[in-house]
């Protein structure tokens, strides 16, 4: 039976944002942690991360873009792009791996040589602009991965799953024109970064692919698997896509420094079986996911270890032949000789 794959790479710690940044590389320590302890880690396939090729970043973002953020990276200490926004020597590399592996994820999962695979990237994407860096991100990762998708591997149509507690707003006006890439968030409204109404439903070609649920602080899991059953599942099944990528967040979690949401890492889990149920019944299951936000270590890895274990489940309904690749323990053992 075919694993499922996890993208990590030591050099994601290289982006170093400073002692007091939420966005640390402590988040994927903790994560790692989690992921070597668990039950189904045997079931676990190492995806290594490469460099992406310019040419895919711009199938997003613009070459000013790019190369604005070459130029701003600093040959020691920290610059900032924004105020929530901080670079090193270390940060380019490592945003252009975070991308790279999502694609790596994306051709894993089209070759069979995984069932689907989470992404363990930093620095994270989905508020990252097609022309502007904000909010902890620099290269939009999930956006280029649909790009991707479509244009290496042929696929029409890609549904882009957003649950991090903050509106994807880089995402959204990738796409926001474009029927062939349904963008669904759900998130804490309003918060930042003030994007996400209801009403924005896209434009052009692309009304109506754009679906945004707002939901005020507060709501749990309940809530959400409302938002799921009532008016995301109907999206989705009249979408009919054939890949489906998710902006995986975790700051919606109850435990959370940087938003007012109390879903559990139970309810991570429920919303990881509908999402690979939808991928199951509509493109044979392909789906991956990528790491956006999450900032209290202790539930960012159990919501992780949860989510993946969902993935694992799913995935042991594919049939295929086990590819073997780098063990979960290199990973890492990895990325604590690299930094504690």
């Amino acid at each position: 039976m075919l694993p499922t794959g996890l993208v990590s790479d030591p050099g994601y710690l290289e982006h170093d944002t400073g002692p007091s940044h939420p966005e640390s590389p402590q988040r994927l320590n903790a994560i790692l942690r989690r992921l070597h302890a668990a039950e189904y880690r045997d079931r676990l396939s190492l995806i290594t991360a490469p460099l992406v090729d310019r040419t895919w970043l711009e199938t997003v973002h613009t070459p000013r873009h790019i190369d604005g953020i070459a130029r701003a990276i600093p040959s020691s200490g920290l610059a900032y792009l924004d105020a929530d926004t901080p670079v090193s020597p270390g940060s380019y590399r490592a945003a252009l791996k975070a991308v790279g592996g999502t694609l790596a994820a994306i051709d894993a999962v089209m070759t069979a040589q995984v069932a689907n695979a989470f992404c363990a990237v930093r620095p994270p994407g989905h508020h990252a602009e097609p022309s502007r860096a904000m909010g902890f991100c620099l290269f939009n990762n999930v956006a280029v991965g649909a790009r991707y998708a479509q244009r290496r591997w042929g696929l029409a149509r890609v549904l882009i799953l957003d649950w991090d507690v903050h509106h994807g707003n880089g995402t959204q006006a990738a796409f926001y024109d474009d029927p062939t890439v349904l963008y669904v968030s759900l998130h804490q409204y309003p918060w930042y970064p003030g994007s996400g109404s209801r009403g924005e439903v896209g434009e052009g070609p692309g009304e109506g692919f754009t679906l945004n649920v707002p939901l005020p602080a507060g709501r749990g899991d309940d809530d959400y698997l409302r938002a799921f059953d009532a008016q995301i599942a109907p999206a989705v099944r009249a979408f009919a896509p054939d890949f489906i990528l998710i902006s995986a967040g975790f700051d919606a979690h109850r435990d959370d420094p940087l938003a007012g949401m109390r879903v559990t890492e139970e309810g991570f889990a429920a919303m990881t079986r509908l999402a690979a149920s939808w991928a199951a019944d509509s493109c044979e299951g392909r789906l991956v996911s990528c790491l956006e936000g999450g900032y209290d270590l202790d539930a960012l890895g159990r919501s992780v270890e949860a989510h993946v274990a969902e993935l694992v489940r799913t995935g042991a309904r594919r049939n295929g032949q086990h590819r073997n690749g780098s063990s979960l323990q290199q990973a890492a053992g990895n990325l604590r000789s690299t930094r504690k």
